[in-house]
């Protein structure tokens, strides 16, 4: 169901499938009649495959997928209709912008909007509609969508990698970013959810005492898939492939109801497309089996969240984080480890916004991520390697091997030779990089974004340094340039356990930075250091980057907003009146055994009611905490003054609520108690 090269190629003249690839793959514009051409074989194909429809497919800042569907059908004059689709409306179409997030770059008033076709992204066919993916920008060309920063920091950064690799020899050629994003999710019954109001409205469970079993017996991961959940896998996996996303791996995951997709990965700009698709797939899906696939980071207070790890890499005719078998080689490897050890440090407050929400905040360091301090882990090897050329000693490989780091007897590094820590944010894997602090809601799109742009720049630094210089002096220069940069940001390598409370000691004392919630996070974006590097490279505009800042806090204030006045609604209307009611029950209980025995001892019931009662009295007063609290969070004009406090003083109170009302759910009648519990959600049949 997708338009790939290999269609392109059977489908398109040979002439136009040239001048398509020449657009996919080196960037050349596109001719209105090479485009011409494109649609027409794209209209056939997609009406062959049951495509009724045409879209633009695109990512407002909302982060998820619009479309709006357009008939092939056009009216002729004789009374009949034809199949037609031209390829004006292939490369661009117009959407009105008013009603997506702008964060001020439009007005209201304001509602042009314009899509563009973007060709390094395959159209397919789903649900009878013929997808194109696209851009999405405003009348006066800035970019309202989630994709244009990413496509440009893809350039940016091929950009600097070559004027790198030109150093080493090497002709200009396509550098592409890769991403493979492993995709965690919840599975739970249709009829639980339905009776949740939190999930339905928040996706995640405002209320909830622990299960009884949760996931400390370990036999879930990787256990044997429910029948159930194996059909809806096997249904998913039709679907994905028909749509070209090359899904491959999928099992149970820590957490009871909890499981996982990965596919294999493919450039940056598709792999994200692409795990829009998944997510979309998945929650569409789960229906036809009765069941609901729960994507926030944390659905279940006191089990495992739910992230989206994000293997991150560079390819040109070789993986570039391949250290290689040449001194050569390996020199190169290098340049680009210390290039990203400077991005990450640099602009770790960036990488720990991009992927800021309300949900993750309560998932980052929450003994079962990362926590939200941003550190990389490098494996006993590279840190060895990291240390010699920083310390100036001789280097001793795994296989004990010394040897000296001079230029011309550079180790051969050994691949994979390094164990996996789950509890690092930022982690090296043999040739790539694990970004494991996305949750598993997130569009990828900013993450990849601020990463290949802090890389690019630090390629930038680097060529700068070194153009004009060759033979030994550019390699003397290197090694210097190598040492120079990894001990000014060695601080950010960290191989130990980021879940230990003596590391955030230590990242303290190291000055990293530590923003556990989104409110602390989200201003780094607009520092000027953050725009400086963002207007430096081409990616986004001052503008742009403050109109991201501003829909991220509003997004998070509504968020927050919506949590707030639906937990005060289930207090009220829902476990407030089943407390009391049993309350009352008991007291009938006691009063109706006193009548037909005086003597009777009743001090167990009565604990219990003075327990119901206690209750309902602490769950008033948070309740009353709360409602003032949020009625002085809306009255705040300023969006960051309200972020700060949602953050620092309702999550609070609302942890607080919620603590209140689980206690009296163990001891509340199971026939009084509104709503499913974690016993019956996540243990379904």
């Amino acid at each position: 169901m997708v338009f790939n090269e290999h269609t392109m190629q059977e489908r398109l003249p040979s002439a136009t499938y040239k001048s398509l690839l020449k657009t996919m793959k080196q960037g050349e514009p596109l001719e209105i009649e090479v485009a011409n051409v494109v649609a027409h074989a794209m209209k056939e194909w997609a009406i062959e495959k049951g495509a009724t429809h045409f879209t633009h497919w695109f990512q407002p800042l909302s982060g998820i997928t619009s479309e709006k569907h357009d008939s092939f059908l056009d009216p002729v004059s004789d009374g009949r209709a034809i199949m037609s689709f031209s390829g004006k409306e292939l490369i661009s179409g117009e959407s009105d912008a008013s009603s997506f997030p702008s964060g001020g770059l439009r007005a209201t008033f304001e509602a042009r909007g314009y899509t563009a076709w973007d060709p390094t992204s395959y159209a397919f066919v789903k649900d009878e509609v013929l997808c194109i993916p696209t851009a999405f920008c405003s009348y006066t060309g800035e970019a309202l969508d989630k994709k244009t920063p990413l496509l440009r920091s893809m350039s940016a950064i091929e950009e600097q990698a070559n004027r790198v690799l030109a150093l080493f020899g090497w002709e200009p050629q396509r550098v592409v970013p890769t991403v493979g994003a492993e995709q965690e999710y919840f599975l739970i019954s249709e009829k639980d959810y339905a009776k949740r109001q939190d999930l339905v409205m928040c996706g995640r469970t405002l209320f909830g005492y622990a299960p009884c079993k949760g996931q400390e017996l370990e036999e879930h991961y990787f256990g044997a898939i429910r029948p159930t959940v194996n059909e809806f896998m096997k249904e998913l996996d039709d679907e994905l492939w028909a749509l070209g996303v090359p899904a491959r791996t999928k099992h149970n995951e820590v957490a009871p109801a909890q499981h996982e997709l990965a596919p294999i990965f493919t450039n940056a700009n598709r792999g994200v497309d692409e795990n829009l698709l998944t997510m979309e797939k998945m929650r569409l899906l789960a229906s036809h089996y009765g069941l609901v696939c729960l994507l926030h980071e944390k659905p279940f207070e006191g089990i495992n969240g739910s992230g989206k790890h994000n293997n991150w890499s560079l390819s040109a005719s070789k993986n570039l984080f391949d250290p290689g078998e040449s001194p050569m080689d390996n020199l190169r490897f290098l340049v680009f480890l210390t290039a990203v050890i400077q991005a990450v440090d640099d602009y770790q407050e960036l990488l720990r916004m991009s992927v800021a929400s309300a949900g993750n905040d309560h998932r980052l360091g929450a003994d079962e991520a990362p926590p939200a301090i941003v550190s990389i882990f490098l494996g006993d090897e590279l840190d060895a390697i990291v240390d010699a050329l920083v310390d100036d000693h001789e280097y001793e490989s795994a296989e004990k091997v010394a040897m000296d780091l001079g230029v011309d007897v550079l180790p051969n590094f050994l691949k994979d030779n390094t164990d996996r820590n789950r509890t690092s944010p930022f982690a090296f894997t043999g040739n790539k990089f694990e970004f494991r602090m996305p949750g598993s809601n997130v569009n990828l799109s900013d993450a990849n974004m601020i990463l290949n742009t802090a890389v690019a720049k630090s390629f930038k630094d680097f060529a700068d340094a070194m153009e004009g210089k060759e033979g030994d002096e550019f390699e003397t220069a290197t090694i210097a340039y190598i040492r120079k940069t990894l001990k000014a940001h060695r601080r950010i390598i960290f191989n130990g356990n980021g879940y230990a409370e003596e590391w955030e000691r230590e990242a303290e004392r190291r000055g990293l930075a530590n923003h556990r919630t989104t409110a602390d996070a989200l201003p780094c974006f607009v520092d000027p250091k953050s725009i400086a590097l963002f207007e430096g490279l081409g990616v986004l505009s001052e503008a742009e980057v403050r109109s991201r800042y501003e829909v991220k806090l509003e997004k998070y204030n509504k968020l927050l907003n919506i949590e707030a006045r639906t937990m005060k609604r289930m207090v009220r209307r829902a476990y407030l009146p089943a407390i009391n009611d049993y309350a009352a029950e008991v007291a009938r209980g006691i009063t109706a055994v006193r009548a037909a025995a005086a003597d009777a001892e009743v001090g167990q019931q009565e604990a219990l009611l003075h327990k119901l009662l206690a209750g309902v009295k602490e769950i008033d007063a948070q309740l009353q905490a709360l409602d003032a609290a949020h009625h002085a969070a809306l009255g705040l004009p300023d969006q960051q003054q309200r972020a700060n406090k949602y953050a620092h003083e309702i999550v609070p109170i609302m942890e607080k609520l919620r603590a209140a009302v689980d206690e009296m759910e163990v001891v509340t009648d199971r026939d009084h108690w509104p709503v499913p519990t974690y016993n019956d959600m996540l243990f379904y049949v």
